[in-house]
């Protein structure tokens, strides 16, 4: 149904829409809390969790006003689809904290800005047009929010972990652990065969499975390649040394056996010459 003539949008300087956020619905004369909002047209950093076309921007969120709270708040204009709270506006950043969900970050009580994203484009426009007079109810009948000391309660019974859940991640985690040092060291294994030399210096090449790409060069196997390399350098030049001597020794004997038969012919013109018949 159309608002009436008392009920309409109140947009302020920078396009946002001022909606009006009560915390109970038994504080009928409190005072009001007021969200400003607007459709996210922020191209630098549209993205897949914040298509432009679905995604409500909104300021001055409350610290009492979780991701569910405002969830089932906004679900009023349209199905929702996610809600982001961060302390300042920017581009979404995926979180790896890298911790167990027994330990999760801790965020300060402040006032935050939200992303919303709806599953049509539809619930944006719904909430820019809502009234300002007709406010969302934060805690409801339905959905109490605790506030005070009853959150502290909650939140302190909250961090407490069970032994054997937490025993249970432990255990999961160095089985997770073994299982890649097993991995690591068969692995290695491998690569040790594949790269081992025979007395000689040849190399056993091994035909690996098919379709399993080749792995980048290890640290490991980059020494034993630069091993390899200065072991086959120094084989050359023992070579080289090696036949360098056998040539000279070549020549050394060539020359001997030619010394040695010159000598040869000059004994045999001896005898010759001894056995020649001389009259007298």
């Amino acid at each position: 149904m159309a608002p009436s003539a008392d009920q309409h949008a109140r947009v302020i300087p920078g396009g946002f829409t001022v909606l009006s956020l009560r915390f109970s619905e038994d504080d009928a004369h409190a005072a009001l809390h007021q969200l400003c909002v607007k459709e996210h047209r922020v191209r630098a950093e549209s993205s897949t969790n914040r298509p432009l076309d679905r995604t409500l921007f909104v300021l001055n969120v409350p610290p009492y006003c979780t991701e569910s709270v405002i969830t089932e708040m906004f679900s009023r204009f349209g199905p929702v689809q996610s809600v982001e709270l961060k302390e300042r506006p920017g581009a979404s950043e995926p979180s790896h904290s890298g911790l167990t969900k027994h330990f999760t970050d801790k965020h300060r009580q402040c006032f935050r800005v939200a992303y919303i994203v709806f599953r049509h484009a539809s619930g944006v426009n719904a909430a820019k047009r809502h009234p300002e007079n007709v406010p969302l109810v934060v805690s409801t009948a339905e959905r109490p929010v605790k506030t005070g000391i009853h959150k502290w309660i909650q939140q302190y019974s909250d961090s407490l972990i069970k032994a054997s859940s937490l025993q249970q991640d432990i255990d999961q985690f160095m089985n997770d652990y073994d299982r890649q040092k097993e991995e690591e060291a068969k692995r290695q294994n491998k690569e040790a065969e594949q790269q081992q030399e025979d007395e000689e210096g040849w190399v056993k090449v091994t035909k690996g499975s098919r379709g399993v790409k080749v792995r980048p060069h290890s640290e490991t196997a980059n020494e034993r390649t630069l091993q390899k390399e200065k072991k086959k350098k120094e084989r050359k030049e023992l070579l080289n040394f090696y036949t360098w001597q056998h040539r000279n020794t070549q020549k050394e004997h060539i020359a001997e056996l030619r010394k040695k038969f010159e000598e040869d012919k000059q004994r045999i013109a001896v005898l010759r010459a001894q056995r020649k018949f001389r009259p007298y």
